[in-house]
């Protein structure tokens, strides 16, 4: 299919539930969390950016604003999600305005947690924020179709895990221990996945695209061998074999399903790590072409310059790296 090495074929079995094969290396990586106690009034905007954001209200007041669903009210223990970290506002009351994180002390009580406190005499309001990447990049797909902002308890119902763990959730927060920003972390990835799953599993029945690929009980275990192994010796052959159909039928199938065929899925999924190796790990066009399964450099940037339009020279050379995130910010 591409000019790569022939590794053998991963020895673990494909599991027959693609979500769940998406899902099991998901982690919220490069993370920032903030602990807020923040008196009335108070407003802070989240000004938009390419990582999820979540926010979970131990104790209210709280407002959120979005564009496209305007001011909406949070009650204790509700949990929102902005799988593509739209611009936001959270507050106190609709009707607070400025930017109250100026006024604030922020404490850093990690590398990646701070505790951020606003004094006055108002009610005051707990709340644990999150703002990360996703560290499972086949979730990358799936997080652009979905909407610019899920609420927890909308999906609660479907998943009898989301309530406790939300409850739970609030007790660690309201009750803060030694440890507790790692236990409040660890919960974060478990309620993203299981919120991600419901959307998923109540989405409507597409019949074409991403969401319906991962449906299917055979595209989708392909589909998911190819974003857990990127970098393996997929041939039109391999792919059909896992997904338990001839190669003409899969061929026909992944092409009507997804609207592209499957080499050029699994090339464009190739320079998108590829990209985020250059961007965001610092390492050499020769690494990043070695990391992908690519037998020369040169032909990992013909097909990099192909589908992006830009060589991996370039990218590398302007790219600023990873930078760090602020709260807020």
């Amino acid at each position: 299919m591409l000019d790569h090495s022939s590794r053998p074929l991963p020895s673990s079995e494909i599991a027959i539930d693609a979500l769940s094969e998406v899902l099991q290396d998901f982690r919220l990586s490069g993370v920032n969390y903030g602990r807020c106690e923040l008196k009335h009034p108070w407003s802070i905007a989240f000004p938009e950016q390419q990582l999820l954001r979540f926010h979970f209200v131990s104790h209210g007041p709280c407002w959120i604003y979005t564009e496209t669903q305007g001011w909406q009210e949070l009650n204790d223990g509700d949990l929102v999600l902005l799988p593509q970290g739209n611009a936001h506002r959270l507050a106190s009351a609709p009707d607070v305005v400025g930017d109250s994180l100026q006024s604030c002390q922020i404490t850093k009580l990690g590398s990646n947690v701070c505790e951020v406190v606003r004094d006055g005499a108002g009610a005051s309001s707990t709340l644990f924020c999150g703002s990360m990447s996703l560290g499972a990049h086949a979730l990358n797909p799936l997080i652009s179709l979905m909407p610019p902002i899920i609420k927890g308890c909308d999906v609660a119902g479907n998943d009898p895990v989301i309530s406790p763990l939300l409850i739970a959730m609030a007790e660690e927060a309201a009750q803060p221990q030694m440890g507790s920003a790692t236990v409040l972390s660890r919960m974060a990835d478990l309620l993203a996945a299981r919120l991600i799953r419901c959307w998923v599993n109540c989405s409507g029945a597409s019949t074409t695209g991403w969401l319906a690929a991962i449906r299917d009980p055979n595209i989708g275990r392909a589909l998911a061998a190819m974003h857990r192994d990127p970098s393996h010796n997929w041939t039109l052959e391999s792919l059909a074999k896992v997904a338990g159909q001839s190669r003409s039928v899969f061929a026909e199938r992944f092409s009507a399903v997804l609207g592209e065929g499957a080499a050029h899925y699994l090339t464009r999924l190739r320079m998108q790590l590829g990209r985020d190796l250059l961007v965001n790990n610092g390492l050499s066009v020769a690494e990043v072409a070695s990391r992908l399964g690519y037998e020369s450099e040169a032909s990992f940037a013909r097909a990099f310059k192909r589908i992006t339009q830009v060589s991996p020279g370039v990218v590398r050379r302007t790219s600023s790296g990873r930078t760090a995130m602020e709260f807020g910010s």
